[in-house]
């Protein structure tokens, strides 16, 4: 389908002439129609908060199945950087477990709890820099963090109109990743998952932190469909 026919399929006829417009000054079609779907739920979505990508349904999909593999209760999550709350509303309807979602921007929290309740979830969303706020422990932490490197040279449609706090990970993408792993021990339970999307160029070093501060960690490097490496699962027990 063709983002016009996209266009054409979700927009009200009134309102197709303006889509058009904003399509061709380059805006990114899913905030035009102002939704998108996800892992088969809807999510609102404008430019507080990143367009969830097929390769964060795979994050999603791959983490189930590490989750029914270590646990057989019901457990605990926390999702870093939630955005529009697309990775922590999927969990939460899909494995009935306690979510607890943050995220640094406000604005970004307004779609993710504005989400939350269209998708009749039961997701704790609130503000925090990745656990400046948090208080309990979990059996998993899942996060599509920031990054991007700095220099890194990304689309121009992505550039120019998704949130930048919400793509750059700093100099080399690896910022979010060291300061969840830094401190992840005291917000994790005995057995436990940590779960990441990343950059395809970053699996080796985000291996190299889980080794530095975590004791005797598990680390699966996984490619998603396009054979490039996109997630690290780190589990301990």
């Amino acid at each position: 389908m063709t983002d016009i026919e996209y266009l054409k399929k979700y927009l009200n006829p009134n309102e197709l002439e303006n889509g058009i417009k904003r399509l061709e000054n380059g805006e990114p079609v899913q905030y035009i129609v102002g939704n998108v779907s996800f892992y088969g739920f809807s999510f609102d979505v404008n430019n507080s908060v990143l367009i969830p990508r097929f390769e964060t349904e795979e994050l999603v999909s791959r983490t189930i199945n590490l989750i029914k593999k270590y646990f057989n209760k019901e457990i605990s999550i926390l999702d870093i950087g939630t955005g529009s709350g697309c990775i922590a509303i999927t969990l939460n309807k899909l494995l009935s477990a306690k979510v607890d979602a943050v995220d640094i921007s406000s604005d970004a929290l307004k779609v993710a709890t504005k989400n939350g309740i269209k998708n009749n979830s039961s997701v704790n969303f609130f503000v925090s820099d990745v656990f400046s706020n948090v208080k309990d422990k979990y059996d998993v932490i899942i996060s599509n963090p920031p990054y991007i490197k700095e220099d890194e040279e990304i689309m121009d449609i992505v550039k120019n109109n998704e949130p930048h706090i919400a793509l750059y990970g700093g100099k080399d993408g690896l910022y979010f990743y060291d300061k969840i792993l830094k401190d992840a021990k005291r917000y994790l339970n005995k057995t436990s998952i940590i779960a990441f999307e990343i950059g395809c160029s970053e699996a080796l070093e985000i291996r190299d932190l889980a080794n530095k501060y975590l004791d005797n960690p598990e680390v699966i490097i996984e490619n998603d469909y396009n054979g490039l490496d996109r997630f690290v699962f780190i589990i301990q027990r």
